[in-house]
């Protein structure tokens, strides 16, 4: 079994089954479509009902091994010389809650994401309804003109987002989408109020990481540099080492670096 597929698990058909039993119910609607999202990465199973609901069944494995996954984080933010601030959830609802709260938020913020519905159990599953963006392309699946065309967008959310006490966590191409040409943000984590700051460089770092292979380190430099202060860029730098480990991250950190250094 992959890592991956030991990060999404399986969830049997009966408790799915009692999943949407729920969801037809509390939405006095049938089911008669379920897509199941080719998304192994994920820590949930994800679909879309009926081609209008986007749905994320958590299962206690996906919370356990999101807690797995946190400490690990954390002792690689250790190495960057600050202390670990993402958080672990405590069960499948509330990794499930947080979500549709930071999504709330970032929606109040003014940065666009998908309209958050609620989150309800069902047994042990805890199960996340938002609206689904149909026909939406992944930052990283567009060619590097549009992509340039999307920096002073991306950053300025981001900005919004730090300005106002809210960090992402796990900033990564595909979860920045494009709808109709405006850019949409998903798939926000778990971070400590205490560790905001911290946390803030470390988006700003793997926004940097997943652009410079598409326009390069220059132009991804330039455009944080017109929404972050030089002291920004310099805290980002510290977490390059870190984001270049991960393996959902694939960049020239020492390009980065040098870029940063001449602006810094």
């Amino acid at each position: 079994m992959s890592v991956r597929r030991f990060v999404r698990g399986t969830v049997p058909w009966d408790q799915l089954d009692a999943v949407f039993a729920e969801f037809a119910e509390r939405y006095d609607e049938p089911v008669v479509r379920v897509e199941f999202l080719d998304a192994e990465n994920w820590f949930s199973t994800p679909c879309v009902v009926n081609e209008e609901w986007f749905v994320k069944v958590v299962t206690p494995q996906n919370a356990f091994v999101h807690s797995l996954f946190t400490g690990v984080r954390n002792l690689g933010v250790f190495t960057s010389g600050t202390e670990g601030f993402f958080e672990p959830y405590d069960d499948p609802v509330e990794m499930a809650a947080h979500e549709l709260e930071a999504t709330e938020r970032m929606r109040e913020l003014g940065v666009n994401a998908p309209e958050p519905v609620e989150v309800f159990s069902v047994d042990e599953l805890g199960v996340l309804v938002m609206e689904y963006l149909p026909d939406f392309v992944a930052l990283d699946d567009l060619g590097e003109e549009a992509i340039e065309a999307h920096l002073d967008a991306l950053f300025a959310a981001l900005a919004t987002m730090h300005e106002h006490g809210l960090a992402h966590g796990d900033l990564r191409a595909e979860n920045v989408l494009v709808v109709d040409d405006d850019l949409y943000f998903i798939d926000a984590t778990k971070v400590n109020e205490g560790g905001i700051t911290a946390a803030r460089a470390y988006d700003l770092a793997c926004a940097l990481a997943v652009l410079e292979p598409l326009v390069g380190a220059t132009t991804a430099v330039a455009a944080a540099a017109a929404h972050y202060a030089p002291d920004d860029l310099l805290e980002a730098r510290e977490f390059l080492d870190f984001v270049a480990i991960r393996p959902d991250h694939d960049f020239d950190a020492a390009a980065l670096k040098a870029e940063l250094d001449t602006i810094t």
